[in-house]
């Protein structure tokens, strides 16, 4: 039998986002986060290319995110109601990380499994942020997808695109849970 880490699996079988709007200050400062930013670089890499890279959101940087997304939100002919939510994931921020696809040229590697990558860097930050005991979110919303807002807000080049944006801050409430998938209606075995 394998060697079992129960306390893994045991993290892993009872983890749950926490909603952004529910984080707050303090958020990890630079030592700690670069632990998590360690632990999500751990992440399944096929070719080892490292097509993501990360942009760490402080203070500053949210409080300039959340007046650009109100201008593009404006400039795209966005409902208050859509604006408001994409200044307030921003303006209401004690930290964020952006995991951002930056794809590698490879005669090997297939651009989808560079994207896949990326994701699984989203999902690795996102749960090494709540191992370490801080609350945590994945967000993207509309303002993630604008290229306008990711060229002029996070300096991405035009091969690269917002993957996750993850907010880590202290929990005020802990959420019930949610109702999980059904794995009879998921999963399907083939012996044969």
């Amino acid at each position: 039998m394998p060697e079992r880490n129960q306390a893994a699996l045991d993290f892993l079988l009872s983890r749950r986002s926490r909603p952004a709007k529910t984080l707050s200050a303090p958020a990890p400062g630079r030592d700690e986060l670069a632990t998590i930013l360690t632990a999500a670089a751990r992440t399944p890499d096929h070719g080892k290319l490292e097509p993501w890279r990360f942009i760490v959101l402080e203070r500053g940087a949210l409080d300039r995110l959340a007046v650009l997304a109100k201008e593009r939100g404006r400039a795209l002919g966005k409902d208050d109601v859509d604006t408001g939510k994409a200044v307030s994931q921003f303006a209401d921020s004690p930290l964020a990380v952006v995991v951002v696809e930056s794809p590698v040229d490879s005669p090997k590697i297939p651009p989808l499994e560079q994207t896949y990558s990326a994701g699984a860097v989203g999902l690795s930050l996102l749960n090494a942020a709540l191992a370490a005991g801080w609350g945590a979110n994945w967000l993207t919303g509309w303002a993630a997808h604008d290229r306008a807002f990711v060229t002029e807000g996070l300096g991405l080049a035009p091969h690269e695109r917002v993957t996750a944006i993850v907010h880590i801050g202290t929990e005020g409430s802990a959420p019930p849970d949610r109702p999980r998938p059904d794995l009879e209606r998921k999963v399907t075995w083939l012996s044969a």
